[in-house]
């Protein structure tokens, strides 16, 4: 159940939207696991001239910048899971975007089960139901 903030340094193309929503999806549920159906992909485009990278604009350097947030239940995922995604996501990244800043940020939020959820239930309340007693 994993939620993803995409910001990119530059307006996208309904392709290059559609290429990021894809491949989050797809290395969400290869790497980390997590269930396709519920990975929610938030793509947000700074105006021309509004990122920053060293008080340089990326813009003038030809470079595309990016910051991805995610969100997963802490404690789902390893080390391991967690870096071969940070490198897989920004190898993708650069397949789709070209020259990307290399200061472009992967943020792994790992949130306790029992502070979020979705259709009104914890994910706590889900692991509870599923076990026997």
């Amino acid at each position: 159940m994993p939620y993803l903030s995409f910001h990119v340094s530059q307006d996208v193309s309904p392709s290059q939207a559609q290429a990021v929503a894809d491949t989050l999806t797809e290395l969400t549920a290869t790497l980390l696991g997590k269930k396709r159906e519920l990975t929610a992909v938030e793509i947000t485009c700074a105006t021309a001239g509004r990122w920053y990278v060293g008080a340089q604009d990326v813009v003038s350097q030809s470079q595309v910048g990016f910051y991805l947030e995610i969100k997963v239940t802490e404690g789902t995922n390893t080390k391991g899971e967690k870096a071969q995604y940070i490198d897989a996501v920004f190898s993708a990244m650069a397949e789709i975007f070209g020259d990307v800043a290399p200061a472009s940020y992967i943020v792994i939020h790992e949130v306790h089960a029992d502070a979020w959820g979705y259709a009104g239930q914890t994910q706590e309340y889900r692991y509870i139901r599923g076990k026997s007693l």
